[in-house]
């Protein structure tokens, strides 16, 4: 399917991250296939069992931050000029922090996500931008890439390679008590692409 190529909310985004049966090691990971092949089958963090290419999603999302590479320009002052000079500089990798809506079993000790905040692994994201529901024969195969699922659904998939650093539980009086989640960035960000309808 094609990348989204109409103005519309991206209410549908979906945040997932790679988990499989043991610590993995990125060296080359570098490609569209590649990362595409880690997120073959979606398990769930209560119960689900690691395996090759399986995924977990970060579900019930209520704030994404911005997603990409940031600017790398430096204001340079200079004498006699009344405006500073911009130069090309080096990037900070970004840390990135998610809002959620929490679901304590979700995350609980025992669980995959609970078990990978703050176990020093680096493991493969997928950040999805959707403005529609993917659709899929069975609530598994909506998010997999190589499955039926994004690929009925116009997106456009960015991948990384990162580590979840910290949750940090939000208590509210007044609304649904959320959780902060940060995830480091151990490498640049690749994307935009789109998985072909099956």
């Amino acid at each position: 399917m094609a990348h989204i190529n109409s103005i519309g909310a991206g209410m549908f985004s979906d945040l997932a991250v790679a988990k499989p049966a043991t610590p993995p090691t990125f060296t080359s990971l570098d490609t569209e296939g590649e990362f595409v092949a880690l997120f073959a089958s979606e398990i769930d963090s209560v119960g689900g069992t690691p395996a090759a290419n399986t995924f977990v999603r970060i579900k019930n999302v209520r704030e994404f931050p911005s997603m990409g590479t940031p600017p790398n320009i430096v204001n340079v002052p200079t004498y006699g000029q009344k405006t500073s000079q911009q130069i090309q500089g080096q990037s900070d990798a970004p840390s990135l922090e998610v809002t959620v809506n929490f679901v304590p079993t979700e995350w609980a000790s025992g669980t995959l996500l609970g078990a990978m905040v703050g176990d020093g692994n680096q493991y493969a994201f997928r950040f999805t931008l959707m403005n529609s529901a993917p659709t899929g024969t069975t609530a598994a195969t909506k998010y997999a890439s190589l499955a039926a699922g994004l690929g009925t659904t116009q997106n456009s998939e960015y991948y990384w390679v990162g580590k979840i650093e910290a949750l940090l539980v939000n208590p509210q009086l007044t609304d649904a008590n959320t959780a902060t989640v940060t995830m480091s960035i151990q490498s640049a960000f690749y994307g935009a692409y789109t998985v072909a309808a099956a």
